[in-house]
């Protein structure tokens, strides 16, 4: 089991940054791929970006591609998102998850290969 939570969202103006950090619990975390998804007042989920277990291989989102960074670290159990150049269109809840399989070599995009997720939090970005 890996619980996840969410912090570091807030109200931030267009074009500035904001760090996104997701605290897990669990053996397991090490072994797991980690995704951020986020989620706009009626729309789907969408995938945000994701990094394998070993933090080799990074995924982004083409609308988040030179501007959001995954990261993580094992010893800490945590991963993060810094997101910069924030755009109004980036206002959403953002939520954290970890694969469903251990030791996947290319982290995926799909939310079904996530089983566990956060509360998410609120990232709210005006123009």
């Amino acid at each position: 089991q890996v619980q996840l939570v969410e912090s570091g969202g807030g109200l931030v103006q267009a074009g500035g940054s904001l760090r996104l950090s997701c605290a897990a619990s669990g053996r397991t975390f090490s072994t797991r791929a980690m995704g951020w998804f986020r989620q706009a007042p009626e729309k789907e989920r969408e995938f945000v970006a994701a990094i394998s277990w070993s933090a080799g291989t990074s995924n982004y989102a083409d609308s988040v591609k030179g501007r959001f960074t995954i990261s993580r670290d094992n010893p800490k159990n945590t991963v993060y998102l810094q997101m910069n150049s924030l755009k109004p269109e980036d206002t959403a809840v953002y939520y954290c998850a970890a694969d469903s399989q251990m030791y996947r070599r290319v982290p995926v995009g799909a939310r079904d290969n996530y089983d566990y997720w956060g509360q998410g939090t609120q990232v709210t970005v005006s123009s």
